[in-house]
C-alpha cells in the first residue's frame, strides 16, 4: 500500500527537508513547482520567483486550480509512495485527494528563523532582508491575489498534521519521524 504526502507552508519553512527525509525513507519526490518550471522553460523565459508565481496563477486561472497537480497524475505510479512539493492553491489539494491515501503536511516557522535559512541556503530568489521576506510571505500566502493564485494560507488551513519547525535541524527531523511513524501505522491499521 502506498501514501502520497504533500507538503505546504512558507518559503524556507522546512519543506524540502521534510521532502528529503522522506527520500531518504524510500518515497519518490515529485513537485508542482518543477511542473511551472517546465512551462516557463518552454516559453524561453528566465526562472525568477514572479515569473513563476505569475505563470502558475495564469495556468490555473486558465485550466482550474487544481491545474498543476493534474499535470503530475500521470507521472503517479499506483504501488509507489510519494512526497509531492510545491502545492500553492486548495485546486491542487483536492485533485491530490482524489488520490486516496493522500495526507497534507503544514510546515510552519517564525519569519526570523526562515530568514536565517533562506540567507543560509543563498538562493539567487529568496530574500535578503525581513522586510523582502514579508512581501514574498503576502503574495505566497494569498494577500490580495484571485482564488487562483497563490492561497499558501488556506492550503495551511487544509493540512491534515502541522509541523512547527521552530527549533534545530535534529528536533525538526524527529518531528519528521514521528509524523511519519504516526502515517505508517494509521495507515497499516486500514
Amino acid at each position: 500500500m502506498r501514501i502520497i504526502i504533500g507538503v505546504v507552508g512558507p518559503i524556507a519553512s522546512g519543506k524540502s527537508v521534510l521532502s528529503k527525509v522522506l527520500q531518504q525513507k524510500g518515497f519518490a519526490r515529485l513537485s508542482l513547482s518543477d511542473e511551472v518550471r517546465e512551462e516557463v522553460r518552454s516559453r524561453g523565459l528566465e526562472i525568477r520567483r514572479d515569473l513563476l508565481q505569475d505563470i502558475g496563477n495564469e495556468m490555473r486561472e486558465k485550466f482550474g486550480d487544481g491545474y498543476w497537480a493534474e499535470r503530475l497524475l500521470g507521472k503517479i505510479e499506483q504501488k509507489k509512495s510519494y512526497v509531492i512539493e510545491g502545492i500553492r492553491n486548495p485546486g491542487e489539494i483536492e485533485m491530490l485527494r482524489k488520490l486516496g491515501n493522500f495526507v497534507l503536511v503544514g510546515i510552519d516557522a517564525p519569519a526570523d528563523k526562515r530568514l536565517e535559512r533562506a540567507l543560509a541556503r543563498a538562493r539567487e530568489s529568496d530574500p535578503k532582508t525581513l522586510e523582502e521576506m514579508k512581501k514574498i510571505d503576502e503574495r505566497d500566502l494569498g494577500m490580495g491575489e484571485k482564488t487562483s493564485g497563490q492561497q499558501v494560507a488556506r492550503c495551511m488551513e487544509m493540512a491534515d498534521y502541522l509541523i512547527e519547525n521552530n527549533s534545530t535541524l535534529d528536533s525538526f527531523t524527529q518531528k519528521i519521524n514521528a509524523l511519519l511513524n504516526e502515517l505508517l501505522t494509521k495507515h497499516d491499521e486500514k
